[in-house]
């Protein structure tokens, strides 16, 4: 019961509850349960991110990354992100991973993107490991090694990523 699910985040996220903040933004993001407004998921996150919540920075960062109700800002996107992977947030790793993978925000850096990729997957983020694997396919960032690849994108796969999945076709 959704309704049911905002009624209590709601009254758990008014008293300052970092978590029922987070999650409140999540069901905003999504549309679960109520109308999708990303100027009230934005909101809710900043408030569980004030106090330090990773998740919420994290979030912050896709909603600045993907341009989700907002403009999109690839500066506060790192922002976000960074603070969140301090923390050792799985995603925000991954996600900041990707960011300097695709020079999104700052100069293309494959060896810094290897490096937040290596933190996720060693943390077993799936998409962290199907990164990183593809990362050692191709030697972008990392010494070229077919072995650490394949070892990579099979745990990637073997979870449902998509990206191990294809990757690991590419490499069969």
């Amino acid at each position: 019961d959704y309704a049911e699910a905002i009624k209590w985040y709601k009254k758990s996220a008014d008293q300052g509850y970092d978590s029922a903040q987070n999650n409140l933004g999540v069901m905003y993001e999504s549309g679960t349960g109520t109308q999708q407004d990303y100027v009230q998921a934005l909101q809710w996150y900043k408030k569980a991110a004030d106090q330090g919540h990773a998740n919420a920075q994290n979030n912050i960062g896709q909603l600045y990354q993907k341009g989700l109700g907002l403009t999109q800002d690839y500066q506060q996107a790192l922002y976000w992100m960074r603070k969140a992977a301090a923390q050792g947030n799985v995603l925000g790793q991954n996600n900041l991973g990707y960011m300097y993978d695709r020079g999104f925000g700052v100069e293309q850096d494959y060896t810094q993107s290897a490096l937040w990729y290596k933190k996720a997957a060693e943390q077993g983020n799936a998409i962290g490991q199907g990164s990183l694997g593809w990362a050692y396919y191709l030697g972008l960032g990392v010494t070229q090694d077919y072995a650490q690849a394949l070892s990579l994108l099979q745990q990637s796969a073997e979870k449902g990523a998509a990206v191990g999945q294809n990757n690991l076709a590419v490499m069969y």
